[in-house]
Parts: C-alpha cells; sequence; structure tokens
C-alpha cells in the first residue's frame, strides 16, 4: 500500500516527493487517464478496499455452485462447445489450467509493451467489480505483475473480438501461472517463473473459474481505443496547426473561418477547429499582406477553405468513440458472470461488436484528415499552384529537388490508410464448432487503427515541414505568434530553405515534435489553449 499519498483525479494516487503513480484499481471504472499512466508511464496498481470486499462476496458464490450438484458453465463445465460436459471436482484445476494453455495459442509479431499493460489494467479492472468470482490472491499478483513492469509475451494474431480477446489474454493468464515468456521491467525477455520469483511474486494456482474469468474480455481491443483517442486528441490539435501554417504560406484568405460562418453548419468539431484556426492565424504578418481591397482570393481550394468541416468531423467521430470507450471502462465483461444476488449467469456481453465499430470509425477519419493534409502539401509543390514560391520549394528547381519526395512518402501513407479504412468489423469467420458463430474482428481493427494513427502523425509532420520551408521562403512576412512558435521548435533541429539536404533525419524530427505533443505544447504556451 502507499503509505504517503495524496488522492488525484479519478481514483490514482501519486506519491508523495516522487514521479511515481500508483493507479487504485476499484470497483468503479479506471479513466483514460489511469490507462495512459499504466500503459504509457508505467505507474504502478493495487486494488481498492471496495475492490477487495466485492471480489471476495463473487468468490464465496463461485465457492458455493463449485460444491453443488447441478452443472455451472465455467465453473464445472467444459467451455465452448464443450459445456454440455459436466467436470468431476478433481479434475477442475487441471480444467482451468488446460483452457489456459491451449488458448494461449498466439502467433506473429510480438504485440507492443503498452497494449500489453492496457489488457492487463483492464482486465484487472473487471476482476476489481466483484462480478467475475476470482480470487483476491489471483487478482492481487495480476496487480504486483503490472506494478513491477513484468509484461507477458503476447502475439499479433489469436483474437477474433468475440469470447473476448482470447489468446492475448490467455498469454497473460498463462504468465500468471508461472509459464510462458514475459519482458522484465528493463525489457529483457525472460521465463514467467523467474520473473515472477524475483519480484517476490508466487505463480497462480487456478481454482473454479479463474482461468475463463482471466481470458473472456474485451481488454486489448477497448485497450488500444483508448490509447487511439488519447493520440487522436493531440493529433487533431496538431493538424489544425499545420493546417494553419498552410493557409499563411500559401496566402489563403482566412475570412472562410469567421464565427458567424461557422455557426450556420453547428457542428461541435467544426466550431473547435475553426475556433482554432482564428486563433492560430491571429496576427499574422502574412495574412494581413495580402487581406486589402486588391486581394483576388475569394475562393480557396477545399483542401485550405474546407480544414474545419474535415478536421471538425474527425473530432466528432472521436468524441463518439470516447463515449462507447467510457461505456466499456464502466463495464463488467466476462461470461458467466457473477451477479449481486449470487447468481452465476451466461450472456453475451463479450462480444466486441461496440467497440469495433468505433475503432473502424476511427480509421476512416484518420485517413481522410490525413487525406486533406496531404493535398495541402501538395499545394505548396506545384509553381502553377503555390502562388510565387520556387516549384517543390527547391533552392535552385533542377540542380535541387526540394519536397519533392517528401509528398511522395505522404501519399504512399495516405494510400495505406485508405486500406487501413476497410472496416474489419464486418468480417466474421465462425468458430468452436459454430458455437461461437458470429464474431467481431474488434482486435484486428484495434491494430490496424495503430498503424493509421502513426500514419496520420507522419503524414501531418510532413506537412508541418513543408509548411514551414514556404513561411521562411514568405520572409519578410512574419507568420502570426502561434505559427512562428511552432516553426521555431522546428527550426531546433531542422535548418531552414537551402540546398538539397537528407530529408529522412527532418521528417523524423518534425514527426517527434508531432507524437511527442510539443508542437502543440509550444503553440498553446504562446496563445493559450487549443480547443
Amino acid at each position: 500500500m502507499v503509505s504517503t499519498s495524496s488522492i488525484t483525479r479519478d481514483g490514482s494516487t501519486t506519491r508523495d516527493g516522487s514521479t511515481t503513480r500508483v493507479v487504485v484499481v476499484g470497483t468503479g471504472p479506471v479513466s483514460f487517464e489511469d490507462v495512459v499512466a499504466v500503459a504509457r508511464g508505467g505507474a504502478a496498481v493495487e486494488l481498492g478496499e471496495d475492490a477487495v470486499a466485492a471480489i471476495g462476496r463473487a468468490r464465496d458464490a463461485v465457492e458455493t455452485l463449485a460444491a453443488a450438484a447441478t452443472p455451472a458453465y465455467g465453473i464445472s463445465t467444459g467451455f465452448g462447445a464443450l459445456a454440455t460436459r459436466h467436470i468431476p471436482t478433481d479434475l477442475r484445476a487441471q480444467l482451468q489450467r488446460s483452457l489456459v494453455r491451449s488458448h494461449a495459442a498466439g502467433s506473429g509479431p510480438e504485440v507492443e509493451r503498452e497494449v500489453v499493460r492496457a489488457l492487463m489494467l483492464l482486465r484487472l479492472s473487471t476482476l476489481a467489480t466483484g462480478h467475475t468470482g476470482v480470487r483476491l490472491r489471483t487478482a492481487q499478483t495480476l496487480a504486483g505483475m503490472l506494478t513491477h513492469g513484468i509484461t507477458p509475451v503476447v502475439h499479433e494474431y489469436g483474437s477474433l473480438g468475440c469470447s473476448g480477446d482470447l489468446a492475448p489474454l490467455s498469454h497473460c493468464a498463462l504468465a500468471l501461472m508461472g509459464e510462458g515468456d514475459v519482458h522484465d521491467k528493463d525489457g529483457v525477455k525472460r521465463p514467467a517463473a523467474v520473473a515472477l520469483s524475483e519480484a517476490g511474486l508466487t505463480p497462480v494456482e487456478l481454482a473454479a473459474k479463474e482461468g475463463l474469468a482471466l481470458i473472456n474480455g474485451t481488454d486489448g481491443m477497448l485497450g488500444m481505443l483508448v490509447m487511439a483517442i488519447a493520440d487522436l486528441r493531440n493529433l487533431l490539435k496538431a493538424v489544425d496547426v499545420t493546417a494553419a501554417m498552410s493557409v499563411e504560406a500559401q496566402l489563403a484568405t482566412d475570412r472562410v473561418f469567421a464565427e458567424d460562418l461557422q455557426a450556420l453548419r453547428p457542428h461541435p468539431g467544426q466550431g473547435a477547429s475553426a475556433s482554432n484556426l482564428r486563433l492560430l492565424l491571429a496576427d499574422s504578418g502574412v495574412v494581413a499582406s495580402h487581406r486589402g481591397p486588391d486581394c483576388n482570393r475569394v475562393q480557396d481550394a477545399y483542401s485550405l477553405r474546407c480544414s474545419p468541416q474535415v478536421h471538425g468531423a474527425a473530432r466528432d467521430t472521436v468524441d463518439h468513440a470516447a463515449t462507447v470507450a467510457g461505456r466499456e471502462l464502466t463495464s463488467a465483461v466476462d461470461n458467466p458472470v457473477v451477479l449481486d444476488d449470487g447468481r452465476v449467469e451466461s450472456n453475451g456481453n463479450f462480444h466486441g461488436a461496440p467497440v469495433a465499430y468505433v475503432l473502424d470509425f476511427l480509421a476512416i477519419a484518420a485517413a481522410d484528415v490525413a487525406s486533406i493534409s496531404e493535398r495541402r502539401t501538395d499545394r505548396f509543390l506545384d509553381k502553377a499552384r503555390n502562388h510565387g514560391l520556387h516549384p517543390f520549394l527547391a533552392d535552385d528547381p533542377g540542380v535541387d529537388s526540394g519536397h519533392m519526395i517528401a509528398q511522395y512518402t505522404q501519399a504512399a501513407i495516405v494510400s495505406e490508410m485508405k486500406r487501413l479504412a476497410v472496416p474489419a468489423s464486418v468480417d466474421s469467420i465462425p468458430s468452436s464448432a459454430m458455437q461461437e458463430d458470429h464474431v467481431s474482428m474488434g482486435w484486428s481493427a484495434a491494430r490496424k487503427l495503430r498503424r493509421s494513427v502513426d500514419g496520420l502523425a507522419r503524414v501531418v509532420a510532413i506537412e508541418y515541414l513543408t509548411a514551414a520551408r514556404a513561411l521562411d521562403m514568405r520572409a519578410p512576412l512574419t507568420p502570426s505568434p502561434a505559427t512562428g512558435a511552432a516553426l521555431a521548435l522546428l527550426r531546433r533541429n531542422v535548418e531552414g530553405p537551402g540546398p538539397d539536404r537528407h530529408l529522412a533525419p527532418e521528417i523524423e524530427h518534425a514527426y517527434q515534435d508531432v507524437v511527442s505533443g510539443a508542437l502543440v505544447r509550444v503553440v498553446e504556451e504562446t496563445i493559450g489553449e487549443l480547443q
């Protein structure tokens, strides 16, 4: 337990005088911030007193049913299509071990550490509700693995997104039993039994229902959804910044972002994005230079003029996904479940459709935002459309190629993102002898969304890099305070216009500024918080 701590938001705690965060998992939902803190920040985890009590009550109900003569699914029967077999008492421990070992059947590359930690936390959160029937020791050992940075090896393939993320969660349960491989806190792959022993943890000998309770949840896809939402909220602010830079450097008008015009179509996301653009472009010397009566830029290209509409629609999509994720975080996903009156009932809450749909929806939104960003970038490179800048923003066109191939890289990523936008959730392959005859493919939707989110960050980074070069080429005209701060951030690592240089490292610097949140932070430090 934390001896000296201060309670922070959403039930987490922070040790006084230390940067170590401890997330307390109770019977209520963990927050988005808690998921990210554990998954990415390495926060420690412990069970709250309410969770300890709830786990005890549910376990009593399971023990009662285990002792009864009447078969109870998951406690004294087989699983899936084998649920009709009643398992004798002396074979039930073997039943749980066999379930985990046989279901730990993943294949392919290892899944990222942050994904595994997120799914472990979310499984623990369900255990803590008191609706799964595990023993307290089992839940505490899972919390201990998270606290000590023990991360089971989980593979890319194995989940159909129904009956939960079975194979990924089974690999975690296998490690809890002291079997299989894990990565320790330093990232070194080791046998699970060795890592547990060195952390002072004892492998769990699973009892009735525990194997099923540890693997029957949508925690992997939900964890990836929560992290994608966090990433996209940062990226949608960042792309407003890069769009503002593009509007400036392409001598476009800012009049289309006026509040009264945007209010005619009152989508919340559109309004927020337009508000950001107005704030970002305020006091721009570049915009002011062509704002007079001689300006003939009445209507800019869609990629400039319609930025709030596209960015805003993506924002609204993220908000919808966050609503779904919030509901899932309050859920107890298991089958069967222990109800408050002690009954143990089968259900279908493990089906991943609600999560799978929004994972696919986010991939569509990310692809479209990337597409409009790439179109803004491309306009800089065409001398017929860039309003007086050098072709391809080259220092000496013909000798130099400028940013020609950076746009190729963008185009390749956008094309890939369009393929990733094809929904996984419309597919289904029957399994378990047709007992599980309709599945969600939510894990697959989540895996491709992670690639899509990374792709969006890279596309936005190239717009950032290109718009910054173009703004420099507009000198002596001066950018706005906000876009000037963004430009200065990039120039700490990337030189201004000049003869061709090795471009890949410059793209990487811009990418790091985007994904780390540095781009948004430096702008907000200059003009205040963006919406």
